[in-house]
């Protein structure tokens, strides 16, 4: 797992592996068979591209599922209290008609636990997704959820790194400076986007594991794309 970075709220890891321990195992069986491969990663394909589907599938395999989770909440005013027994209770119950909350989906539930895999999505995706684990988990919807996401700034050296070697393999009239897929941008989402988001506290209490793709993932290979 050093081929990864990790932050977590709320002892996350620790919890997951206590309460979901199925569900746990089987997302770090996911991590220690993936391997960031150039042909897959160096290239345009917005938020789900053949790396997250990658990720999606291997879930798929174990019975995981992308799922929207909608809840349903129910209140009951009491008033007009009078002493019964050691306590009080309310002779008139008002019943507060439901509010229903409609979700959103994510990429990937099973049992009580969430993971998401956010690549290439633009950053407030992260206020949503914590604000939505935190509501679920304050309503015992889930015991946890985890993100996926890239470490930019080593994926943009290693990036830079093989596309040049790439380059240099190509004649003069087909060679570009520019990265297939942009990195340099601080808007979509990444390991820092969310650290700063778990340092507001926008998880709550729920407990939430973020794992950064960084190049020590790379399985070692070169860029090498097939001819089109």
């Amino acid at each position: 797992m050093r081929r990864y970075r990790w932050i977590e709220t709320g002892n996350a890891a620790a919890v997951l592996n206590a309460v979901a321990t199925t569900e746990f195992h089987e997302f770090l069986y996911v991590l220690n068979n993936f391997t960031l491969h150039p042909n897959e990663w160096l290239r345009a394909g917005g938020n789900k591209g053949d790396l997250t589907d990658a990720l999606d599938q291997q879930f798929r395999r174990m019975g995981w599922e992308e799922t929207r989770i909608d809840f349903e909440i129910k209140g009951y005013f009491h008033t007009d209290f009078h002493q019964q027994g050691a306590g009080t209770v309310g002779r008139r119950i008002v019943e507060v008609p439901a509010v229903y909350s409609e979700g959103f989906r994510v990429d990937n539930h099973k049992g009580r636990m969430i993971v998401d895999v956010e690549w290439n999505a633009k950053d407030g995706n992260l206020d949503r997704d914590l604000a939505a684990y935190r509501s679920w988990h304050e309503n015992g919807l889930i015991d946890g959820a985890v993100i996926i996401t890239k470490d930019r700034l080593p994926l943009l050296r290693l990036a830079r790194d093989l596309w040049a070697e790439y380059q240099d393999t190509l004649p003069d009239h087909l060679k570009s400076s520019r990265l297939p897929i942009d990195l340099s941008t601080s808007t979509t989402t990444s390991l820092d986007k969310a650290d700063i988001r778990m340092q507001r506290g926008g998880a709550g209490t729920c407990p939430v594991l973020i794992v950064g793709i960084s190049d020590a993932t790379w399985d070692g290979t070169r860029f090498d794309p097939p001819v089109v």
